[in-house]
C-alpha cells in the first residue's frame, strides 16, 4: 500500500468515526442542559477548586490557583467569593452574590452577580449558574448554563483523578457541550503544570 491510499484511508476512518461524534453532539444540542435534581446548599458552600473552564473574558488574567468560596447567607441567597493568582502571581479577588433563578424553580438553577448590589435589578448583571454535575459526595461539581457558553469543573480538592474527570467530560458531550474547549486550571497545590 502506498502512502497516498494509506492517508486517504486514515482520513476516511477518522471521518467515518468523526461524523457520528459530530451528530451525536449536535443532537445533544438541540436539547436543553439538563440540572441535577437537587442540591443541599449547606453541603455545596464552602471552597471549590477550579479544575478546568471555558476560556472566557472575565478570568482572561487568571493564570492559576484559581477557588470559589460560597458561604449561605441568612437571607437564602449565597456569597461568593473567587480569586485567583495573576501573571504577577498577585491575587485577585471578586465578590458575588447568588441566588435561586426563579423563586419556585430547582435549587441547582442559581444566577450569580459580580456588578454592585444597586445594580442588581438589571437583569442582564445576573448570569446562569447551574449545576449539571454533582458528585453524591460533593467532591466535584459542574457549572454551567442555558446557552452552553460558559463551564466550570470544580472539586473539593485541588485535582481530580483523570477517571474522574473522564466520566465528567463525557457527560458534558451527552449535554452538548465541547470538552475540547476546556482548559486544565493550574493549581499549585496539585503541582498541576
Amino acid at each position: 500500500m502506498n502512502s497516498l491510499h494509506f492517508s486517504r484511508l486514515c482520513f476516511g476512518l477518522a471521518l467515518f468515526t468523526l461524523v457520528p461524534l459530530t451528530t451525536a453532539l449536535l443532537q445533544a444540542q438541540d436539547q436543553p442542559v439538563r440540572v441535577v435534581p437537587t442540591v443541599d446548599l449547606s453541603r455545596y458552600t464552602g471552597t471549590w477548586y477550579e479544575i478546568a473552564r471555558y476560556p472566557n473574558r472575565f478570568q482572561e488574567f487568571c493564570t492559576g490557583d484559581v477557588l470559589a468560596t460560597y458561604t449561605l447567607l441568612d437571607d437564602g441567597e449565597i456569597r461568593v467569593v473567587n480569586t485567583c493568582r495573576d501573571a504577577a502571581g498577585t491575587v485577585k479577588e471578586a465578590e458575588g452574590r447568588a441566588r435561586k433563578q426563579e423563586a419556585d424553580g430547582p435549587d441547582t438553577k442559581l444566577e450569580v452577580r459580580f456588578a454592585p448590589a444597586f445594580l442588581s435589578f438589571l437583569p442582564f448583571v445576573w448570569g446562569d449558574y447551574w449545576i449539571i454535575d454533582l458528585a453524591a459526595d460533593y467532591s466535584y461539581a459542574v457549572i454551567g448554563g442555558a446557552d452552553r457558553e460558559y463551564l466550570w469543573v470544580l472539586a473539593r480538592t485541588p485535582a481530580l483523578p483523570d477517571s474522574t474527570f473522564s466520566g465528567i467530560t463525557q457527560r458534558l458531550r451527552e449535554q452538548g457541550y465541547v470538552p475540547g474547549r476546556l482548559v486544565r486550571t493550574h493549581q499549585s497545590a496539585a503541582g498541576t503544570p
